[in-house]
């Protein structure tokens, strides 16, 4: 049985892919067939992968896994955050910053400072200080939380990173490769599904695309901690 309906996929738009001179021959055998220059992903193994993804993420979430979203492209950013929260996930969605996983330790002290500036933001330390050292202070608190504002819960590198994107991020990707760190991922028609261990083949560029996937994905993370309790 399978999660989502083709009719579901259809809707939003899952299966356009690139222009078929920016594909990756390796994608061919999640390509059905190519239209008017662009080619058209098979939504029955969108479907059927996305179903697998769905059971694996369940499973991992009742085990007391932890996840991390990863998008940074314009029309992911409000998804990943909205997504992740809804399953008390981490994410980054701005800017992935080189050596956050590989270099978590050192990572962690900006987030532990960031919470500091949280706290003081709460309690109005900002508003009493000189004005030009709260506007210094107010950058910096920005910068930080654009950067590292989904990470503030997370106390170690994650077991389960879900990516829309990984040619985009392919940073982030090689640093759960060498942590091995499991990657799910939407597969566009020009990635590497070598990169990945669970390949979703979709559409990464409509938002209606990424929104199904990664909110199913979310759901998955619920109901498994739901049944954790």
């Amino acid at each position: 049985m399978t999660l989502v309906t083709l009719g579901e996929l259809l809707d939003a738009g899952v299966h356009f892919g690139h222009q078929s001179s920016r594909w990756n021959p390796k994608m061919f055998p999640y390509i059905y067939t190519e239209q008017n220059g662009i080619h058209v992903i098979d939504l029955v193994q969108t479907a059927r992968l996305l179903t697998h993804a769905y059971n694996y993420v369940q499973k991992a979430a009742k085990e007391g896994k932890s996840f991390l979203f990863i998008g940074t492209k314009r029309q992911a950013t409000g998804i990943i955050a909205e997504q992740a929260k809804k399953c008390d996930s981490h994410y980054v969605n701005n800017r992935w910053l080189g050596g956050t996983l590989t270099n978590w330790s050192t990572v962690q002290t900006r987030v532990k400072y960031l919470k500091e500036l949280n706290k003081k933001e709460e309690d109005g330390v900002f508003a009493q200080l000189p004005k030009k050292e709260a506007a210094l202070m107010r950058r910096e608190h920005d910068k930080l939380r654009h950067n590292l504002g989904g990470l503030t819960e997370m106390g170690q590198v994650p077991d389960i990173a879900i990516v829309v994107d990984p040619k985009r991020e392919s940073t982030a990707i090689a640093e759960c490769k060498k942590l091995g760190i499991t990657i799910i991922s939407i597969l566009d028609t020009n990635s590497d599904p070598n990169d990945v261990d669970i390949p979703i083949p979709a559409n990464d560029d409509a938002v209606r695309s990424i929104q199904l996937i990664i909110s199913t994905l979310a759901d998955a993370i619920v109901t498994g901690k739901q049944a954790s309790r």
